[in-house]
């Protein structure tokens, strides 16, 4: 049933936008370990913005701040961290314009701020917020990048004019020269402990 009597057709997360201090470690861990395509790429002088295809129509993206401090942490999944920062903004996927205009028009009418129609390119967007000042986007790729071969040299999705060397191989080679590995955050590992549970190294 709908939450409402005009259905809005929404196709899932168009993207989840974090954070990242190291750009290329992280094309190298989300494409080369995880095998989430990189499918795009953008770059103004403020940021650095990748997208990585995890289901058709459907991406997590990373900024990169330029001569931005972070100060980052690490926490097991699930427990309470007063230093959790706000992730950056989650953009749910609209299937076309006219999707857009009317869930625009839609936030309006309900009283609600939002930007108007803003062309990235590749995708066009709205911004909201929600009641709890969570940044929402509604999102719908003018050009979808997912569901197909990547050309890492189409300047239309990779537009970043100085990408982070990771991408410069993929766009010479095809694959990443090496990849990164990670660690599991201290507190799982003394949570398995106490169950008696010893990790391989």
């Amino acid at each position: 049933m709908a939450a409402t009597p005009e259905t809005m057709h929404w196709r899932g997360v168009h993207h989840l936008a974090l954070v990242t201090a190291d750009m290329d470690a992280t094309v190298r861990f989300w494409h080369g370990v995880l095998d989430a395509r990189l499918v795009t790429t953008l770059a103004i002088p403020a940021f650095r913005h990748y997208f990585f295809e995890v289901g058709p129509g459907n991406t997590i993206a990373f900024f990169e701040y330029t001569d931005q401090e972070l100060d980052s942490f690490a926490k097991p999944a699930g427990v309470p961290y007063a230093r959790a920062a706000q992730f950056d903004h989650l953009s749910l996927h609209l299937p076309d314009e006219d999707a857009l205009i009317r869930m625009r028009d839609r936030l309006k009418a309900h009283g609600c701020e939002v930007t108007d129609v803003i062309d990235h390119g590749f995708l066009r967007s709205i911004y909201f917020s929600d009641p709890n000042g969570i940044a929402l986007e509604a999102s719908w790729w003018t050009i979808d990048p997912t569901g197909r071969p990547v050309d890492h040299a189409d300047e239309r999705l990779f537009s970043d004019p100085d990408p982070v060397p990771a991408v410069r191989e993929l766009r010479e080679t095809g694959e990443l020269a090496h990849t990164v590995s990670t660690r599991l955050v201290d507190g799982i590992i003394e949570d398995l402990r106490r169950e008696g549970i010893t990790l391989e190294p």
